[in-house]
């Protein structure tokens, strides 16, 4: 990122005290959720206000600093105020690629966005992100500048965040317009080398994010191409972090569509390319996706190898050159990629353990990744002989399904179902089943 023109926020930089910044952004989030409020902050963006990069943050951080820190102004932290960064109406549309919106659809979208925080549907979910994520590649600018780039980067975290909350399935179509314009973007060039490479990074980040909602929504061959389209983004740029990021989406794929081996490949090319980064927590990961790939393949001596190395690597903690996109890596998403590999190789009621923890330790804001445990539980409780207390965790499943839209978890507990049917005469099973055919 190129040094920021503005003056360094030194005020925000004191009130953050001791707290790393990946510590600090933990904390903005767990405010945000007292007051209802919804935000995506993370070690970047506490790095951009503290070099006064972001002069004034948008409505919805503004409404958390003030409740972090009761008393005290914007001016008070730091900011300058916001009729003289935004202009005179005050308002930036956030994740519009390009920046270029009349007020009535800044107005529409704003109206939909605090809908969907209140109703919280993937309905609305859809539409806030068609609103503030689709662009129209015949008013790009001739030259990407710094503006652009961050309206990339942000459309990252927006897709991230109605993924953690709602899942892939009423996302992914509004996803891929971004994505054309964000290479549109970097066709066009930039104004200078530094923007150039945020944008590289930024569109490449942006391929994986809408491959993984092709992949989580039964997609396959569309997540194949996105995944290879951000590969090659990574290989020309000599990005090595975004070269790792879809070498791990490409080996979790691979490992979806029972290509074992390619999986292990992918994981341990992942893993080359991720040597220099400094990230124990993404060389856990990568060992987590080898392990899976070797399992596939029965291999137990080196799926146990792999795991003991993501074990390993994960004990090592967080370090502040974790990637931003690893947010959702923590000891929940540890247990559930051990759980499927004990799954893969037969040891169900391990797997269980396992998924039981996962499911146990995830953040219920992460109602994507609570569903998705809960599913792969009740499978491992149906498969180890133990059907009363896996039509329990499916009945969970069901639950969430109102809020969540994933064909990966909805796949997973139509298997359990059909596990569970020789089970039916229990009446929680049976009470299961009949509701499992209604949804």
């Amino acid at each position: 990122m190129a040094a920021s023109p503005h003056s360094p926020n030194s005020t925000f930089r004191r009130l953050r005290g001791q707290h790393s910044p990946a510590e600090f952004a933990a904390l903005v989030r767990r405010a945000a959720k007292e007051i209802g409020e919804t935000v995506s902050c993370d070690a970047r963006y506490i790095g951009r206000v503290e070099s006064g990069e972001i002069r004034c943050p948008n409505y919805a951080y503004e409404r958390v600093f003030l409740h972090m820190f009761p008393g005290r102004t914007l001016a008070d932290l730091g900011f300058s105020p916001r009729e003289s960064v935004r202009g005179r109406s005050g308002r930036r549309a956030p994740l519009s690629l390009p920046l270029h919106r009349s007020p009535s659809s800044a107005k529409e979208s704003d109206v939909l966005r605090r809908a969907f925080m209140a109703g919280g549907s993937a309905t609305v979910a859809a539409a806030t992100l068609s609103l503030t994520l689709l662009g129209d590649t015949r008013r790009l600018p001739s030259r990407a500048g710094e503006s652009e780039a961050a309206a990339v980067e942000d459309a990252v975290r927006q897709i991230r965040l109605l993924d953690d909350r709602h899942g892939a399935d009423a996302l992914y179509r509004r996803a891929s317009e971004p994505l054309r314009t964000a290479y549109a973007l970097l066709d066009a060039g930039a104004t200078r080398q530094s923007t150039e490479d945020r944008l590289h990074s930024g569109a490449g980040e942006l391929a994986v994010s809408v491959g993984w909602l092709a992949h989580d929504s039964g997609r396959f061959d569309d997540a194949r191409s996105h995944y290879a389209e951000a590969l090659a983004t990574a290989r020309v740029a000599r990005d090595a972090g975004l070269e790792a990021h879809a070498f791990s989406n490409m080996a979790f794929l691979a490992r979806d569509c029972g290509r074992s081996r390619e999986a292990v490949r992918a994981a341990q090319a992942g893993r080359r390319a991720a040597r220099s980064l400094g990230s124990p927590r993404l060389l856990s990961l990568l060992a987590l996706r080898e392990a899976g790939g070797w399992a596939g393949l029965a291999d137990r001596k080196a799926c146990e190898e792999a795991l003991t190395r993501a074990h390993t690597e994960f004990s090592r903690g967080k370090s502040d050159a974790d990637p931003e996109w690893m947010s959702f890596f923590g000891q929940a998403e540890l247990e559930s990629l051990e759980a499927r590999c004990w799954s893969a190789l037969g040891e169900h009621a391990r797997a269980a353990r396992h998924a039981r923890r996962a499911a146990d330790l995830q953040d219920p804001h992460f109602a994507r990744n609570v569903a998705l445990y809960t599913a792969e539980l009740a499978g491992d409780l149906a498969r180890a002989g133990a059907p009363d207390e896996a039509a329990w965790a499916g009945g969970r499943v069901l639950d969430l399904l109102a809020e969540v839209q994933s064909t990966r978890i909805r796949s997973m507990l139509a298997k359990t179902a059909g596990t569970l049917i020789p089970h039916q005469r229990s009446p929680r099973v049976a009470a299961f089943l009949t509701r499992h055919v209604t949804v």
